[in-house]
């Protein structure tokens, strides 16, 4: 049976991710998170429930090395943007463990919100797109525009400027990007790519309803523009594996990018029940077997709720993390 370790089990993205591979049946799930109060945890047996460091503790990777090295892990999934990188960086360090995660290069091409602007270039529609400072001065801009970090999740440090003045008080800072307002909806397109690049899967959905970040309602929605907007991006930054592109219509009612999430959304129950199970697909990738040409979906809503599991007060892990990543 393949051994697979899941790490960011308290976020949904983990949580998907897990029971997504549960329901295989020929798997052995290893659940690990920073919080012993991680939901995921406790999805899998007590015996494969793991405690590890903070994403961007020094430590961590050298943690994950060590733990999939004594469990004998043969696939590693990582759902939280703040470990990715450092794991893509020393993936050779995990011996017989396969990271199910996009390249080094991938990753650093789409947490970096100007790299990925750049990356992408004319092979999809992207919006202006500078550094806040001289070049973002220089711009002939149509106000409002968007001022947002280079890097980080969710819309932390994001704001609205409604005028050059507003653009100006900001000075010269490079780890903020000014970008051309996107006024239209907005859409997930659920995203993967083979080991040749080639995308087999574009399921895009809605975001109808969205708490802290993560949408809790919505439904997949066909749309030849949405997948082929999508699927350009994908091939532009090299995908190899799962990623979530969100595009939002300009003014010009055109689909263009907004940002790329290289790693699984907490949103992939969607996904998995329009008939993509991208985690599934995933764990096919990393052991090498033969992937499907295409995976097609079916149109369907969701909602999204609460649901608890209990367990005996004993079976809490007991950790020294005060609080999740911000991707968790």
């Amino acid at each position: 049976m393949v051994r697979v370790l899941v790490t960011g089990s308290g976020g949904p993205a983990g949580v998907a991710v897990i029971r997504s591979l549960l329901r295989r049946g020929d798997v052995d799930v290893f659940a690990a998170d920073m919080d012993g109060w991680a939901s995921g945890l406790y999805l899998v047996q007590p015996d494969r429930r793991r405690i590890v460091p903070r994403g961007l503790d020094a430590i961590f990777v050298d943690a994950v090395i060590a733990l999939c090295a004594a469990d004998e892990i043969d696939v590693l999934f990582s759902t939280v943007d703040s470990e990715l990188p450092s794991l893509a960086a020393r993936r050779i360090e995990l011996g017989r463990t396969a990271l199910a995660a996009p390249s080094l290069d991938t990753l650093e091409a789409t947490l970096d919100k100007f790299a990925l602007a750049e990356r992408v270039g004319t092979s999809a529609p992207v919006p202006v797109t500078r550094l806040v400072g001289e070049s973002s001065a220089s711009e002939d801009w149509a106000f409002p525009i968007i001022v947002k970090p280079r890097r980080g999740a969710g819309s932390r440090g994001v704001r609205l400027v409604h005028d050059r003045a507003g653009l100006d008080a900001l000075g010269s800072d490079d780890s903020l990007i000014a970008q051309e307002l996107l006024p239209g909806d907005e859409f997930s397109v659920d995203v993967f790519a083979d080991a040749s690049g080639t995308v087999i899967a574009a399921v895009p959905r809605t975001r109808t309803r969205v708490d802290s970040g993560v949408s809790i309602a919505g439904r997949t929605v066909r749309s030849a523009e949405l997948e082929a907007t999508a699927t350009a991006v994908a091939t532009a930054i090299g995908l190899v594996g799962v990623a979530n592109v969100q595009l939002r219509y300009n003014v010009h009612g055109v689909a263009a990018l907004l940002e790329v999430n290289p790693r699984f959304p907490g949103a992939m129950p969607l996904t998995i029940a329009a008939g993509v199970d991208m985690p599934s697909l995933a764990l096919d990738l990393a052991l090498g077997l033969e992937l499907p040409s295409r995976v097609d979906f079916a149109e369907i809503a969701n909602v999204r709720y609460l649901e608890d599991v209990f367990v005996d007060p004993s079976e809490i892990l007991h950790s020294d993390n005060a609080a999740h990543d911000d991707a968790e």
